[in-house]
């Protein structure tokens, strides 16, 4: 070792999740604040790595050489380090070796000589623009780029485009006050709330690709392993189909189960809610359930008047006041939608791909034996029923565990399925705030929902949404991470899996996937302790999650890169408390956002149902102090006759 040898630091943003490797010269140091960490050392330029988390002092630890040793050394921090899972204030690192600080759990390598081509440090499965299906052939090509093609035509190249060019295209030409683009379950929510509020049918528009709301993320739930009897991670009052929240999914499957006789599982259901989350298990609602209350609500509402297929390709401002939207029909056939309005809900325009798993199936073209939970790999578990085998989980969150369960279940038809978990690094203890700390077993991170509670309509909500920028980024590291429903049926079944020997846990750094002669996978990571070891298994499922980048999207790119519109500090859109791109506001017309689009922003929760209907219901109200044409606010009395008319399923 030499001292001037470079060291890749890696780890996965405790927010977003996405992947982050930068590559230093030691000394390195750790702390939440630029200022107070040394700017050299003995001599040497210190690199200064800022961990945006209250749990991380404002100088932690010093990574540096000693004697030809790369050392940590604890810096007095109040929450200290771990390496390798145990605590210490000094420490000698080798390559492989994890450090937990805070929220962040950091892999150490040392960059040796020439390294070998490494797979991207992004990569993604799309969803095909023409099915919506996950698509790993399906590349962005110049194509699917607004003006990398005949459509739009060259007049998008303008900031403001005049309304009558667009009638001299030849291409139909419609106008609506309200226009949501994406058609899933944010469009839906707020076309569902204009409803409520006043708003014709025949003044709104979804555009999107498939006619149910909830159709992808069904298919999501499904690939997942997530069938219709199975529970969601999701609240008792986060009802897609009700803004009101009352009565809960909890009453109604009560109510249901009581009508049908089964007073004890009645009222179980209630107990669960008045004891949650001390004395019972946290309250969710079964799949199934909430799409019957979806349709039934769309019914209701006229969805299939609102609903529009057709794929965005563009938007621009137009010189009278209003939006632009550039659309395909159908291959071929295009058109454009002029609106006073404009909400962008276009939900996860990819799902996340280990880079590793991608270069394996980019090389042996090999799309059974390495899959993603997201896809439909429902062949894996039809063969292990059948044949028996070993199956390698790459990722420890709420889609990982679901998929554990499903191994279980295969398990008792063919006993001859073991399972192994590569898990980055060790997890030793849960992410604090305050005095709040998560409950850590076998290396899960445990929490209801993918937020502390307070996220959706508590403390936390307000506290975020009063915060800067910067304190935006801390508060979401200190509540955010990757967690895991804290359920007792998944930790019985990790407990009987270790203790029974088919269920291992695994810790080291991935170099590559390699195939054998018998087409079975090799996994090289490398392992604090032993080195450079492999792992064989017939099938890898890779449950790490979904991708929000905005230049995931070919259509949101597009918008920021011609409006030069900001991003937050997350890389997401910029937007008002009250969900509006301020910077996209054209005379009195406005544009707003909802979903993962938006997360670090205001409200953290963004991509859960209760965070749908926030961000509506804020931007809405929003168009209703504006005195948008037909919003009209709801007040006590008005509230109260639609709640009626949605218990008696009458039209708004």
């Amino acid at each position: 070792m030499t001292s001037n040898q470079q060291i890749q630091l890696s780890w996965d943003d405790p927010v977003s999740g996405e992947r982050r490797e930068p590559s230093l010269s030691p000394p390195i140091a750790f702390g939440r604040e630029f200022a107070r960490m040394p700017t050299e050392y003995n001599g040497q330029r210190v690199a200064r790595m800022i961990l945006n988390s209250d749990e991380i002092s404002r100088f932690h630890a010093l990574l540096e050489w000693q004697q030809n040793e790369l050392v940590i050394t604890d810096q007095v921090s109040v929450n200290g380090i771990f390496v390798n899972g145990q605590r210490q204030t000094r420490s000698v690192i080798l390559s492989g070796d994890t450090l937990q600080m805070g929220p962040y759990i950091i892999t150490i390598t040392l960059v040796t000589g020439a390294t070998p081509p490494q797979a991207p440090s992004h990569s993604a499965i799309q969803f095909n623009p023409a099915t919506n299906l996950p698509d790993p052939s399906w590349r962005h090509s110049p194509q699917a780029t607004p003006l990398g093609s005949s459509f739009p035509p060259p007049l998008f190249q303008q900031q403001k485009i005049a309304v009558q060019e667009l009638h001299a295209t030849g291409l139909p030409v419609e106008e609506f006050d309200f226009l949501s683009v994406g058609g899933g379950l944010g469009s839906f929510i707020w076309a569902d709330l204009l409803r409520i509020c006043g708003v014709k049918t025949e003044k709104i528009i979804a555009l999107g690709l498939e006619k149910e709301p909830y159709a992808r993320y069904k298919r999501l739930c499904l690939n997942s392993q997530i069938p219709l009897y199975e529970r969601l991670r999701s609240n008792s009052d986060s009802c897609p189909d009700n803004i009101w929240g009352y009565p809960s999914y909890a009453l109604r499957e009560a109510w249901r189960d009581a009508t049908k006789g089964k007073l004890n599982q009645a009222i179980k259901h209630l107990w669960q809610v008045f004891a949650e989350p001390t004395f019972a298990e946290t309250y969710t609602p079964r799949a199934g359930n909430v799409f019957d209350s979806i349709d039934r609500e769309a019914k209701r509402i006229g969805w299939d008047k609102i609903y529009r297929y057709g794929r965005v390709r563009g938007i621009r401002k137009t010189d009278d006041g209003r939006y632009c939207i550039a659309y395909s029909r159908a291959p071929g056939s295009h058109a454009y939608m002029v609106t006073r309005h404009l909400h962008l809900a276009t939900g996860y325009p990819a799902i996340q791909f280990l880079p590793d798993l991608q270069a394996y199936r980019e090389k042996y073209q090999d799309f059974k034996s390495v899959v993603n939970a997201y896809e439909d790999h429902d062949h894996v578990y039809e063969q292990l029923e059948r044949l028996g085998g070993k199956v390698l989980i790459r990722g420890r969150g709420i889609v990982a565990s679901r998929v554990v369960q499903r191994l279980y279940e295969a398990r008792k038809k063919n006993n001859n399925i073991t399972v192994l978990h590569l898990m980055r690094s060790p997890k030793p203890q849960g992410n604090k705030f305050q005095k709040a700390q998560r409950l850590v077993k076998n290396h899960y991170e445990f929490q209801p929902f993918n937020w502390p509670k307070a996220c959706w309509g508590g403390e936390l909500r307000v506290m975020l949404e009063k915060a800067s920028p910067e304190e935006r980024k801390t508060l979401l590291a200190d509540w955010g991470g990757t967690t895991t429903a804290d359920r007792s049926d998944w930790q019985r079944i990790t407990e009987i899996g270790l203790r029974e020997g088919w269920y291992n846990i695994q810790f080291g750094k991935v170099k590559k996937v390699e195939r054998d002669p018998k087409g079975r996978t090799i996994t090289y990571i490398e392992e604090q302790n032993f080195g450079q070891i492999t792992l064989d298994a017939d099938f890898i499922v890779d449950a790490t999650g979904l991708d929000a980048k905005v230049e995931a999207s070919p259509l949101l790119d597009d918008l920021v890169k011609h409006y030069n519109l900001p991003l937050n500090n997350l890389g997401r859109l910029s937007v008002a408390n009250n969900f509006e791109l301020v910077e996209m506001r054209n005379d009195k017309a406005k544009m707003y956002a909802a979903g993962a689009i938006t997360l670090g922003g205001p409200y953290a929760a963004v991509d859960s149902f209760l965070g749908l209907q926030y961000a509506c219901l804020v931007s809405v109200d929003s168009l209703g102090a504006t005195r948008a044409p037909g919003v009209h606010r709801l007040n006590l009395v008005t509230s109260f006759g639609q709640w009626l008319k949605w218990v008696f399923n009458q039209s708004p």
